[in-house]
Order: structure tokens, then C-alpha cells, then sequence
């Protein structure tokens, strides 16, 4: 069955996966992170429709298949893979002589486990679509699906999910669920040493990795939540690397000598999110309304005053640049039609729409928002959580009023579309009943340009609806410190972090 009279796919070990030897890794490199670091980051198992703990994961875990340089979809863990002439079976041949932190060998038996273990983004998807996980041999793993799925990889093989991270077996069945979080072991490129819940993980280079000796001894990320702090940390030399940071103060760090600002337009989106809509009786019920609070936003000065320009605005929550996105202008600024709006709605004098939480740590852009809304009559509460909660929160249906929406994860408009608009994405709050039909009948089409009809189809329904007001495709904004030679924030297309991390290099003193 190994040939599956197959087409083969030809994976080629590239720059994103290629083994070399080098020097023995040397030094310490700290990053100041901008959200708290959560626990469950350290697990494979619960990975959200979120970039954020792919931060982690790229350290500690490595998976069949992931994002490298120069390869979206780069063999890792596996060194090629087939797939039968009906697309249902997936064969995967593991890459010889990988292991895991504790020495024990990366065997099918631990890809099935994990595959089986995962409850995290898209996880419904693959268990409607994945009939059964083969273990054929300790070197040979098997996908069988209960129908074609053009999708697959793209959802198993890039940060759309985290379905195809590995972890091992016997080690999560001895010391069990909490056990492992509290002591995590991987394949990745660097094995955990120590982790203080919401403050600084600990990590040291694993010279067992498969790929190449990471670079330096000793990693630290450092949660450092306030964006002055982390930007002093780095003046001072306390951090090495810096994660977003914004207006007058990227601004600063851009002028300082020594440091060195480094922006990328990631996969990432930001949106205002209306789980009210889907409330009989809301305000956010009414199209009129969603529409009005969109028109209120200016989001070029916001670009301006907090991402200095880096950000593009957009109408759509899938960016321009992933596979089979509609590309769609944002919404124009425009407080005179906004308060028209809200009085054709009922609402002359405008009202009390409750909370407004920023996805941290945007406060900045929540301020505005809040600012600008209440302009037009929209009177909100600035409520500011941390991250991980957030996205706890959200994932429990537990955010009211309106709040900040916002992913970095890669993929396609498939992808994007599943976790936030159908009914079995995890952080939907509703699904228009046409969006869903026609996001089940392109999951199975096998024509590229039938399927790109309906993706944007779906794109164009939720634009016309205003399911969503999307603010802007994300510039992230780094530092980086004089110390480091490479800092690896530029290496995986679209990525916001610093990877692959056996790439990370300082400087010969």
C-alpha cells in the first residue's frame, strides 16, 4: 500500500528543512513578549485559531509537516509523503533517526496519538473528515479520509492548526495531562527547563535535533505586557528582541541607535466582533447598526497614530494575500452616514452597547474605536483583559458587547472561514445558514476555480452582511536589540515571531 498508485508529491528538504551540523550552541538570548505566557501554550493539544502559541511551539514541538523558509507546507518530522489518485488516503514516511527530548525515537504510533489527542482549532472539521489514522509501521503513518479534502494539508501542515504537532506517547500516558504541562517534552529545537505561569518560560538547546544544532544555549521569553517597559528592557539590554510595539514609541525605538525596527505584514487580521448580532432584540441584531459602527471608524488615523502607517486597512477577515482571498476595501469613514444609520435603526439618540474589550494588547486601537463610536452615539465600557483570557473567553462564548477579533494564523479563505464563521468553528458565534451550505460544499469541490467561486462567494455575504467590521491586515512591529546577529523574524513568510529558532543567532563577542 506504501505506493497507493499514487500520485507522489514531491517534497524536497529546502532551506525550511534541511540537516546540517554546526557550532555548539553558546550564550543566551531573551525576548520581552507582549502577552502573558499561558500555560496551555506548552501543549500541542489545545491550539487555537490564534499565531500566538506557535511562539512556543516552533521551540519546544515540531510537527509532520509546518511553515519554513521558503515552503509554506515544508517537510519536517515527515521527510515526504503520498497521496492516492482518489485523494482519501495520506501516507507519510517518517524521517529516520528523529527523537524525542527524552531520547525516545518519533515513531506513527506517536503521530497517531497526537492527531487523536488534538482538541484544538479545526479539530471538529478533522473528525467529521478523518475516518481513521493507520499506523502501518513504526516509520509509516496513514490518513484515511471519509472523502476528498483539498484542504487537508492546509489545515494539518500549516499554523491553522496544530493538528500535526507530535508529541510522545508513553511520556503524556505516564505522567499524565498535567504532568506533561507542567514538564513538557518534544521534538522541537529546544527542551523546556523551566516555566513561571504568565511571567518567563526557560528553555535550552536540544543537541539531538534533527535539523541542525540550534545556534544559542539558552532561551528566554520574558512577558513583559506594558509597551514602554518592554521598549526600556531593550534600551537597557535587559531583552534582546522586542514584540510589538507601536506609535510614538516604536517611533523612539526607531531612532536609537544601536536598535533596529523591523515590521512585517503578517497573516494577521483585526476586526470588530459583533456576538450580539446573532441576540434577538439587540441593536447589534440590526444590519443598520453593524454597518453604522463600521462607518465610524477611521481606520487610516488609527493606522497612523498606532501601527505608524505599517497596517492596510481592509473589509474582510481573510488577507489579501492567502489563497482564495476577496480582496475587499474597508468601509470609508464616514460619522455623518453612521449616525443616519443608527436613527433610520431606531436609535436617533444612540445607546448603551455595553463592553468593549481590545485584543491585547491593542489597547490603543480599542481606545480609538471606543472613542470613535461614541462620537456617532455607540456609548461602550472599555473593558481590557489579558490575552490568554481573552481568548478563554472567547472560545466559551463568554465575551458580550462588542470586542476586538483578531488571528495570525496561516492557511487559506477555507481556513480563515472555518474557525470564525461556520457553526463548528470554535470561536464563531453564530453562522448565516447560506454561509454554512456553501462552506460544506467547497470543502469537497476538487475544482480549484469552482471552489474559489464559492469561497469568495462566502466572503462577499459576510461583507454584505457586516458579520464582521475587519480593521486592518497587521503590520507587527519588533525591535531588535545590537546583540543579535540573526533574529529569525524574517525568515517564515508571514510569520510575527522569531522562527525557525535553531536560526537565532548573537553576535561573536
Amino acid at each position: 500500500m506504501r505506493s497507493l498508485g499514487a500520485l507522489v508529491l514531491l517534497c524536497v528538504l529546502t532551506l525550511g528543512c534541511a540537516g546540517a551540523a554546526g557550532a555548539q550552541p553558546a550564550g543566551t538570548l531573551t525576548w520581552a513578549v507582549h502577552v502573558t505566557l499561558a500555560t496551555r501554550w506548552l501543549d500541542t493539544s489545545e491550539t487555537e485559531s490564534d499565531i500566538t502559541p506557535f511562539m512556543v511551539l516552533y521551540a519546544l514541538h515540531d510537527a509532520l509537516v509546518k511553515p519554513m523558509p521558503g515552503n509554506l507546507n515544508a517537510p519536517c518530522l515527515a521527510e515526504s509523503w503520498t497521496v492516492a489518485k482518489d485523494g482519501r488516503t495520506w501516507e507519510f514516511t517518517l524521517r529516520k533517526g528523529v527523537r524525542f527530548h527524552n531520547g525516545e525515537p518519533v515513531t506513527a504510533e506517536d503521530v497517531k496519538f497526537s492527531f487523536e489527542r488534538y482538541r484544538g482549532a479545526a479539530s471538529t472539521l478533522f473528525k467529521e473528515r478523518v475516518r481513521e489514522v493507520q499506523v502501518v509501521d513504526p516509520g509509516h503513518v496513514r490518513f484515511v479520509l471519509k472523502e476528498a479534502w483539498p484542504d487537508f494539508m492546509t489545515f494539518f501542515g500549516t499554523s491553522a492548526s496544530g493538528a500535526g504537532w507530535v508529541v510522545p506517547k508513553k511520556y503524556v500516558e505516564k505522567v499524565g495531562e498535567d504532568g506533561f504541562r507542567k514538564a513538557p517534552i518534544g521534538a522541537g529545537p529546544y527542551k523546556f527547563v523551566s516555566f513561571q505561569p504568565g511571567v518567563e518560560l526557560v528553555l535550552e538547546a536540544f543537541d539531538g535535533y534533527w535539523r541542525k544544532t540550534p545556534g544559542v544555549k539558552r532561551l528566554v521569553l520574558r512577558s513583559v505586557p506594558d509597551e514602554a517597559t518592554r521598549a526600556a528592557a531593550l534600551k537597557r539590554g535587559d531583552v534582546d528582541i522586542a514584540y510589538y510595539l507601536n506609535g510614538p514609541i516604536a517611533d523612539d525605538v526607531r531612532r536609537t541607535p544601536g536598535l533596529t525596527l523591523n515590521a512585517t505584514r503578517t497573516n494577521g487580521v483585526l476586526w470588530v466582533e459583533f456576538p450580539e448580532q446573532w441576540t434577538p432584540g439587540s441593536p447589534w441584531a440590526d444590519r443598520r447598526v453593524r454597518l453604522a459602527a463600521s462607518l465610524a471608524i477611521d481606520r487610516q488615523a488609527i493606522n497612523e497614530a498606532e501601527a505608524l502607517g505599517f497596517s492596510a486597512p481592509t473589509g474582510n477577515i481573510v488577507p489579501r494575500h492567502q489563497e482564495f482571498a476577496l480582496p475587499i476595501e474597508a468601509h470609508p469613514y464616514d460619522p455623518k452616514r453612521a449616525r443616519a444609520l443608527l436613527a433610520e435603526a431606531g436609535y436617533p439618540n444612540g445607546f448603551e452597547a455595553g463592553d468593549l474589550t481590545p485584543y491585547p494588547p491593542y489597547f490603543g486601537m480599542g481606545e480609538a474605536i471606543a472613542s470613535y463610536f461614541a462620537a456617532v452615539g455607540i456609548k461602550t465600557r472599555l473593558r481590557t483583559m489579558e490575552r490568554a483570557a481573552l481568548l478563554s473567553a472567547w472560545r466559551d462564548k463568554k465575551l458580550r458587547g462588542v470586542f476586538v477579533g483578531a488571528t495570525g494564523s496561516a492557511g487559506n479563505a477555507s481556513t480563515r472561514l472555518e474557525a470564525f464563521a461556520t457553526t463548528k468553528g470554535g470561536l464563531a458565534y453564530g453562522a448565516v445558514p447560506e454561509v454554512d451550505a456553501l462552506f460544506a460544499r467547497q470543502l469537497q469541490e476538487v475544482d480549484r476555480r469552482k471552489r474559489e467561486e464559492t469561497l469568495h462567494q462566502i466572503q462577499r455575504l459576510l461583507a454584505d452582511r457586516v458579520a464582521f467590521a475587519p480593521i486592518w491586515e497587521n503590520g507587527f512591529i519588533r525591535a531588535v536589540g545590537p546583540r543579535v546577529e540573526e533574529s529569525a523574524l524574517t525568515l517564515i513568510q508571514a510569520f510575527p515571531y522569531s522562527a525557525p529558532l535553531e536560526d537565532v543567532r548573537l553576535k561573536r563577542q
